[in-house]
């Protein structure tokens, strides 16, 4: 398949499915019988995406990055795009099916099959945007579509005021973004990427007002502290597979949208690197910290979303503020490790809330005590969640322990003291975080169930399927994590070549 055809039908296939499975959805409801069709057609349309995905990655892979314009707007498929791509189909795939369960019979269950699919494609957009209007443009659609997904139980006090408060920090947000891109423009011309970079040749107070502008804007999504108040509610309350969402990949889509904004304006200022570790260090200790306090499970996992934020931080500001190639490697690593043990621990969550809760007509929060003695019951999902929680934990040799690896090697790379002090700083944050991990993992294995477990009902298969596919993935790439170097060292050359202003391939 020619190489822009591919990217064609990856964009397109989405956006223009999303409205055909509501559709089919709705008018099957409308004769009396389910939503089946919206389930079956979003599982279907993402299996459909990877055939293009995959032409585009062996486009990509090989020759390079893939450029296309449609009228005014430019797209450029490269090593970041690929990746934020491939993560988002993954995982939006498995989610899908993770849901069809979980979400069987929920009012208006056929839109939240159309929006999952929006958004997919939204952050696929988003990762090959190519000027900051539609960066921008795609960001928002993002934003809107999983607003009205984080407050899919509209009728639930506890969802409508997260959606509320993300709706109104993404908002505020989007705004300030949107005053940067107007300061770029009034000072190079033009809002195309490579071309604000070349203009970009030095500081004045409007360059440096739109890099903290996107910093911030950019940042709210991102769940930089102390812009991350809306994630814990929104987590919590949305649909265990949008919390798996929301956690897995938009707020890393969000990172992803902040480090290509920021690149395009490298030269203005040396400090974008310093900036990006600070926010790295404040991530890991707050996330940590409130982590540590909290009695439902899905609020503990929305705050170590934010300290795990704080460690593909510190890998991007080694490679943003000392061009260590090998920082941006780790930290692309850890993002897509990221979505898969959060992904994982956020979907075996969910199978014991549905169980446990949802499907005996009840919408409680899954609290730790909930846990207590669910291997008993639920051995496989209680595997997951254990192999989910170390993993994230950083315990080796899981996948976790081997992108922070990565990323504090690069840190001692710098030869700066500074660095290797931060570095150790977030080594013993990941200690820190196993006080919360632990006690969770020993819950589960007492030998004396619960009340609330005992009186559970099963986990379908269509439910454990994902969990399944998600623990073997953190385990194989914990063994073999040199399985990623294919796509992780692409992408890092590229991030690091545009911060350089040159190639950096002699650091693989």
């Amino acid at each position: 398949m020619n190489p822009t055809l591919a990217l064609t039908w990856l964009l397109v296939l989405p956006l223009v499915a999303s409205p055909i499975i509501y559709l089919a959805g709705r008018i099957n409801v409308r004769l009396g019988a389910t939503a089946a069709p919206a389930r079956w057609l979003s599982a279907l349309t993402l299996a459909a995406a990877g055939i293009p995905l995959w032409y585009l990655g062996e486009a990509v892979l090989s020759g390079g990055p893939v450029d296309m314009g449609v009228g005014t707007i430019s797209l450029r498929m490269d090593g970041v795009g690929l990746l934020l791509a491939g993560t988002v189909t993954v995982l939006t795939f498995l989610v899908s099916i993770f849901s069809i369960p979980y979400m069987a019979g929920e009012e208006g269950e056929e839109k939240y099959y159309a929006l999952l699919v929006a958004m997919a494609g939204a952050m696929v957009g988003l990762g090959c945007a190519n000027d900051l209007f539609n960066l921008w443009v795609w960001f928002e659609v993002m934003t809107v579509t999983s607003f009205l997904l984080v407050a899919f139980y509209r009728q639930q006090r506890g969802a409508l005021e997260a959606g509320v408060k993300y709706l109104v920090q993404s908002a505020v947000g989007s705004a300030l973004v949107l005053i940067g891109i107007a300061f770029v423009f009034a000072q190079t011309g033009t809002l195309n990427l490579q071309q604000v970079l070349a203009a970009s040749t030095h500081s004045t107070p409007q360059m440096l007002a739109a890099g903290a502008l996107f910093l911030i804007g950019f940042g709210v999504k991102t769940a930089m502290v102390p812009l991350h108040t809306w994630l814990p509610d929104a987590h919590s309350q949305a649909p265990s597979g949008i919390s798996a969402m929301l956690s897995g990949v938009v707020i890393e889509a969000g990172l992803i949208a902040m480090l290509r904004a920021l690149g395009c304006l490298a030269p203005v200022s040396s400090t974008w690197g310093a900036f990006i570790l600070a926010f790295g260090a404040l991530n890991m200790v707050v996330g940590n910290l409130m982590a540590l306090r909290q009695t439902q499970v899905k609020r503990m996992f929305a705050y170590s979303s934010v300290s795990h934020m704080g460690y593909m931080l510190i890998g991007f500001g080694v490679a943003v503020g000392y061009g260590i190639a090998n920082g941006a490697a780790g930290g692309f690593f850890h993002l897509f490790n990221h979505a898969l043990m959060k992904g994982l621990a956020f979907m075996a969550a969910g199978a014991l809330l549905y169980s446990l809760h949802v499907a005996r007509g009840s919408h409680d929060s899954l609290t730790l005590d909930d846990l207590n003695g669910a291997a008993n019951r639920y051995p496989i999902t209680a595997l997951a969640l254990s192999v989910a929680v170390l993993a994230l934990g950083g315990l080796p040799p899981l996948s976790g322990f081997m992108s922070k690896w990565q990323i504090f090697v690069a840190g001692f790379e710098t030869r700066n003291a500074g660095v290797e002090a931060l570095v150790i700083f977030a080594a013993l944050n990941s200690v820190l975080s196993l006080a919360y991990y632990a006690p969770l993992v020993n819950r589960m294995y007492r030998h004396e169930p619960s009340p609330t477990v005992a009186a559970g009902h099963n986990v379908s298969f269509l439910m454990a399927a994902p969990l399944v596919v998600l623990t073997l993935a953190v385990i194989v790439l914990g063994f073999w994590p040199g399985l990623m170097d294919f796509i992780t060292h692409p992408a890092a050359v590229h991030f690091v070549s545009i911060f350089s202003g040159g190639p950096a391939l002699a650091q693989f």
